[in-house]
């Protein structure tokens, strides 16, 4: 794991409850497929039963309208070789299959799209000037 390093979760808390799981899992699966340091270590209890294991890092889920998480990602861009910034655009809940999604985005502006959440994990610094006045998920 690098040196101090933070990650969070920003969405939209007017999201019903199943499409805010769905948002923040889906996030927080693209963050851990692009860091794989964030988790990926089997552990063992006492009886010998392994278990994969969650993040290493406190995953705390911030809430922003929308608009803010649209702004938090054009300032989050472009990011370092050492940090993540997973989005969730809205408009991808319609499609349900990767592909559609994968030839669909080149025609699209995501700064003109409405994003239901973002992922961010890096260097504590970075996270912390984009998310520090965010407040937590309620």
């Amino acid at each position: 794991m690098p040196p101090d390093s933070r990650l969070a979760i920003v969405v939209n808390p007017e999201l019903p409850p199943g499409l805010l799981a769905n948002t923040v899992g889906a996030i927080g699966i693209g963050l851990g497929a692009r860091l794989a340091w964030l988790g990926n270590r089997p552990l063992t209890d006492a009886d010998g039963r392994t278990i994969d294991d969650s993040s290493i890092l406190p995953v705390p889920i911030l809430a922003a309208a929308p608009e803010a998480i649209g702004a938090l990602m054009l300032k989050a861009m472009p990011r370092g070789d050492d940090g993540a910034l997973v989005v969730f655009p809205a408009f991808s809940r319609s499609l349900h299959d990767y592909r559609e999604y994968e030839a669909l985005l080149p025609e699209k502006h995501l700064a003109d799209e409405t994003i239901d959440g973002l992922g961010l994990c890096g260097p504590a610094k970075w996270v912390k000037s984009l998310t520090g006045s965010l407040r937590l998920l309620r």
